[in-house]
């Protein structure tokens, strides 16, 4: 192909609509050819070969594809290490440049640095764009011109900041003409990377207007659909931050923060690298001596602790690849505080199930819940699973989905006792502050 053309390539943004990076590109004066690459190097490593997230991906890159071949162009999915898949696309095509969005996780960065390098040395242009959150690294700093690492003073700043500038629509559709017309490719099945579907429905990405109103006072009870469940949509980009944080300007402001939350999230991860690589962001959580108790720990994985909300939301996770967000702060407090489990080990096993898995939200949040993060709970706040239950799913409507052997005689006893479990707590939380 000798006319020059401009490459797309899709990663945490899969959708047509207000796509910061894709508007640049239609916008580059050449036809432009969306891209994705399916990564080895992060394939390679699952080993559940029915993974959800995976099969997400692949559903979205075909309603890509269905959008794109009305319009007479096409998707070109790839599977490989990215590198090699460059090195490919350049031999095939006269590329003149290409547009992608910021990913701010570690191996993202280190991976983005040596395309671009590679781009550049063969005299390609490499331009990437923010999309996947509304302020990012630097653009939310104090006064002394630090990052923030309290979530307050931080949420208060982003909502002084943000204005319409920074929530506008990018207008890809006024484009669309610009999509290389071409003959559409097949896009590479599951089979082939040796995963397999498991078929079932994903959550609905709709902004249901009934729900957000009512989000502050439904949220933290797990028998109710009270969450809006877009959080793998936000994952993966399928719907836009800057619609749904409009919406949520509008319907309800608890929901809002919790869109901060991923921004805040994110920042800390860009400001503090040292987190995304195994080390509390408190260093002298780093001194906690931790139980390395493997049986228990897969007792927690299994949901057979004994406690019935802890075991209920750990069966909802292997089950479904979704837990309640409450329930997640309940079962990650109960690992590192009552089993005194190095948190790392709750953070590796979200990691695997979760289907909005999320590197900067899942370390934020299981370091909050042990104590070693910003803006964390209290090394003595403890849980107590039985009066959680008793405030969040007091009719166990819950439990009993996950757990229906609950109410029947000799269900398991519990792997520890919760006020034993609280005194050692605290005093190997005492002996690593203090010492």
């Amino acid at each position: 192909m000798n006319q020059p053309i401009t490459l797309f390539w899709y990663r945490r943004d899969l959708r047509l609509h207000d796509n910061a990076g894709l508007y640049h590109a239609l916008r580059s004066g050449n036809p432009v050819l969306p891209i994705f690459i399916f990564d080895s190097e992060i394939l390679d490593q699952l080993d559940d070969k029915r993974d959800r997230r995976v099969e997400f991906i692949h559903q979205a890159m075909g309603e890509l594809q269905t959008k794109l071949v009305e319009m007479g162009s096409t998707i070109a999915v790839n599977y490989g290490k990215p590198l090699d898949i460059w090195q490919q696309l350049t031999e095939k095509f006269e590329i003149a440049e290409v547009h992608t969005n910021h990913d701010y996780e570690p191996y993202a960065i280190v991976r983005d640095k040596t395309i671009g390098e590679f781009l550049n040395s063969k005299g390609i242009a490499f331009y990437t764009h923010k999309d996947q959150c509304i302020f990012e690294k630097s653009e939310v700093l104090s006064g002394a011109g630090t990052p923030y690492t309290v979530f307050t003073p931080y949420s208060r700043k982003w909502k002084e900041k943000v204005n319409e500038f920074y929530l506008r629509s990018y207008p890809t559709e006024a484009y669309f003409d610009a999509f290389l017309k071409t003959q559409p490719s097949e896009i590479i099945s599951l089979e082939s990377m040796g995963f397999e579907a498991m078929g079932q429905p994903f959550p609905s990405k709709e902004v249901r207007k009934e729900l957000l109103e009512n989000y502050k006072e439904r949220r933290d009870i797990p028998s109710i659909p009270g969450t809006s469940r877009l959080s793998v949509h936000l994952r993966f980009g399928t719907i836009s931050i800057r619609e749904l944080v409009c919406e949520a300007q509008k319907l309800n402001e608890t929901f809002l923060n919790e869109l901060i939350w991923r921004d805040f999230y994110m920042q800390i991860l860009w400001h503090f690298p040292h987190i995304g690589q195994g080390k509390a962001f408190r260093a002298d959580y780093d001194k906690i001596e931790w139980r390395h108790d493997e049986a228990q720990f897969q007792a927690w994985c299994e949901g057979r602790t004994g406690y019935p909300i802890v075991d209920a939301g750990m069966r909802e996770l292997n089950a479904t690849g979704f837990m309640h967000n409450r329930v997640r702060m309940i079962v990650a407090s109960f690992l590192t505080k009552h089993l005194l489990i190095d948190w790392r080990w709750g953070e590796a096993y979200f990691a695997q199930k979760l289907l909005d898995f999320d590197l900067s939200a899942n370390n934020g949040g299981w370091q909050w819940a042990s104590g070693s993060g910003t803006d964390a709970t209290p090394y003595f706040r403890i849980f107590n699973p039985t009066s959680q239950t008793q405030k969040f799913d007091p009719q166990l409507i819950y439990i009993k989905k996950w757990v229906p052997e609950v109410s029947h005689f000799g269900y398991l006893e519990p792997i520890v006792d919760h006020a034993f479990a609280r005194e050692r707590c605290l005093k190997v939380y005492q002996k690593a502050l203090k010492g």
